[in-house]
């Protein structure tokens, strides 16, 4: 017979910020217990009426979310330490237990400019994606027919690849990623193999590699193999890595020679 004190209570101890330039601060607030609650659904209750544990009424809380179902990359945080989706977050498996209480803290992620609160400006990972190029050239292409099948095992690592959604946790646990560095980092790498594989977007495979082969590209990468484990949608970001790896050391080989081109 169990006995354990039922939860009745989950207290928020929430990181907060009004902009990049500010000082951070950290509010408390406490609000009923629900079973099957997670962050993001928290976080609305909380939204409702944003009145501290100490009866301050302040500003709601900001953080982003969309789908609610690991698509739009939109909701990551630190989770009681830990860098992850909100949504997926269910209050049950994340939160530290102290007596009838919950506890969940809640910080920004680190390495992206803080907008407000839980909200960061993820640009960086988007413009990382402009210098590799990851989309395919369709100007010129759209007449030559259908493309010749690929091999399955291709098709299936391009499906595991496309299920990146830019979301940052691979960034914010690499340890290459920092202000001394400037690593593309493992999302743009696992892109470039994408496209690399694309019957159409290998077109641009040359430019991929040539940049890949500078100092922001795949030579910064020191196999800590963090990323892989926090990527929600377990993208192969590893296995990426080592295969751009290959081929960039194939191209700078063939320019060596004078073979690319």
């Amino acid at each position: 017979m169990s006995t354990a004190v039922a939860a009745k209570t989950i207290r928020f101890e929430i990181k907060r910020q009004l902009n990049s330039e500010s000082k951070s601060f950290v509010h408390v607030f406490e609000i009923p217990y629900r079973e099957d609650a997670n962050v993001i659904s928290t976080l609305m209750e909380i939204r409702k009426n944003p009145v501290t544990t100490e009866g301050q009424l302040v500003e709601p809380v900001a953080w982003e979310a969309a789908c609610l179902e690991t698509v739009c990359g939109t909701c990551t945080m630190y989770v009681n330490g830990h860098i992850r989706q909100a949504c997926t977050a269910l209050i049950d498996e994340v939160s530290e237990r102290h007596g009838d209480t919950l506890v969940v803290r809640l910080e920004p992620m680190r390495k992206f400019p803080v907008v407000r609160d839980l909200i960061v400006d993820r640009s960086k990972m988007f413009e990382n994606l402009i210098k590799v190029k990851a989309w395919v050239p369709i100007d010129g292409s759209y007449d030559l027919g259908m493309a010749q099948p690929q091999d399955d095992h291709v098709r299936r690592l391009r499906y595991d690849l496309s299920r990146c959604m830019t979301c940052g946790c691979c960034m914010e646990a690499c340890p290459q990623v920092n202000e001394r560095t400037e690593f593309v980092g493992p999302a743009a790498i696992a892109q470039a193999l994408l496209f690399n594989n694309h019957p159409v977007g290998k077109t641009f495979s040359e430019d991929r590699l040539e940049y890949l082969t500078s100092e922001e590209g795949i030579t910064n990468c020191g196999n800590a193999q963090n990323c892989v484990k926090v990527c929600p949608n377990e993208v192969p970001l590893t296995l990426a890595i080592a295969e751009m790896n290959r081929q960039t050391t194939v191209y700078k080989i063939k320019k060596f020679l004078g073979l690319t081109g």
